[in-house]
């Protein structure tokens, strides 16, 4: 099975339009046709910054994050990073790329091209949501 990683960015995204990472969370991820990986790093993140005020103006945009956090920490693997990667400008992206060594994730998708200016992390692909979509996720 494939394993995965999300971007914040692609949740945030997921929860505001019907796009295509809300494609990857609900028809993808949310469905079990890939292995989410999730640190307790990537998880702080991801609970901070979805009740992040400004997101309250999107309509029941709080109880849909809500919905989809319990999910996640219900149905995903986590990892404990055990090392400490120093390779994106911005330090704080760089958890995302510590769970892909443990994991060995398959994929990492992300929005933030202009921080992810790597197309690879030892065997983790990092591509966006597009990219994800179009090529690589589990259909059916």
């Amino acid at each position: 099975m494939q394993k995965l990683i999300l971007d914040t960015n692609v949740l945030v995204s997921a929860l505001i339009a019907s796009s295509i990472p809300a494609k990857i969370l609900y028809e993808v991820v949310l469905t079990r046709k890939v292995e989410t990986c999730l640190s307790d790093e990537v998880f702080a993140e991801y609970v901070e910054v979805l009740n992040r005020d400004k997101f309250a103006t999107f309509t029941n945009f709080k109880i849909r994050a809500e919905v989809v956090l319990n999910k996640l920490r219900e149905i995903s693997t986590f990892y404990q990073t055990d090392r400490n990667v120093e390779v994106l400008a911005d330090t704080s992206d760089n958890k995302f790329l510590e769970l892909a060594a443990i994991s060995s994730a398959d994929y990492l998708t992300t929005g933030n091209t202009l921080d992810f200016t790597i197309t690879e992390f030892e065997y983790t692909r990092i591509l966006t949501p597009r990219e994800y979509w179009d090529n690589y996720a589990p259909k059916q």
